[in-house]
């Protein structure tokens, strides 16, 4: 049984809300209170002195909830089960986080913030890998450069992404990512793509729609926009600030 005890009102609600998202069950009393009979875990605060014999203890910090709560998941099922995080590149990657065949957490963010979020996730497991699916080859490259010292690998996507039925829309690339966690592929370090003709016509497609005076970016930002040497936006602001010189002169 989970047994939530602490003081600190604002975690107390927030490990609550996340044990009753999951299903989980549990129990709560005050800290300090005989544990009922049958507790294996006890969820507190970092900063409160309570250490009751004969339970695991999860000692959570008051900003990340759902950090505790996976730890104390994690204990019920024994501990077993490597962390692996699946990603399927794209503009808004999709993202789930496996411990063995479980699911323990599912992300959608934009490009840029993929890489980070992975970190966060992997950061306090044992052995854990990443997956990442071979398509979206510019943006894939960018999250794979950005994870150096995370083990990757390289794994062929084809036929991951599930049909979508009645409801289902916009879920697509997260189970992609949970089909693509659970597939074997290739150890990968770094990814050297060139980008094409029409990857570059795109990013420079996507500039145009961006920009506020309706300018598309040249083929040397947008290159530069292709292998992560620029942002979107500083590609925008550099070519404006050419153009307002070209201007001037």
């Amino acid at each position: 049984m989970i047994v939530v005890g602490t003081a600190d009102f604002e975690l107390y609600h927030g490990v609550v809300a996340e044990l009753r998202d999951r299903g989980v069950e549990f129990t709560t009393i005050e800290p300090g209170d005989d544990l009922p009979e049958g507790a294996t875990v006890l969820v507190t605060a970092e900063d409160e002195e309570w250490a009751p014999e004969g339970v695991d203890v999860v000692r959570a910090p008051p900003d990340d909830p759902r950090r505790a709560v996976e730890e104390v998941v994690a204990i019920l099922r024994g501990n077993e089960g490597r962390t692996v995080v699946g990603i399927d590149p794209g503009e808004r990657p999709g993202i789930a986080v496996l411990a063995g065949d479980t699911v323990v957490a599912a992300f959608q963010v934009p490009a840029a913030e993929a890489a980070a979020e992975v970190r966060r996730e992997v950061e306090d497991a044992v052995d854990p890998v990443v997956r990442i699916g071979d398509g979206a080859r510019l943006v894939g490259t960018r999250i794979i450069d950005a994870l150096a010292d995370v083990p990757v690998e390289l794994v062929d996507e084809t036929g991951t992404t599930p049909y979508l039925g009645t409801g289902a829309r916009g879920m697509g690339d997260v189970l992609a990512a949970v089909n693509i966690a659970r597939m074997e592929g290739e150890a990968i370090e770094t990814r050297d793509v060139t980008p094409t003709a029409g990857e570059l016509q795109r990013i420079k497609d996507r500039s145009r729609e961006a920009s506020e005076t309706n300018r598309a970016i040249d083929e040397e930002l947008a290159r530069k926009v292709a292998v992560g040497e620029l942002s979107m936006d500083e590609a925008l602001a550099e070519h404006l600030g050419d153009g307002d010189e070209a201007a001037d002169g």
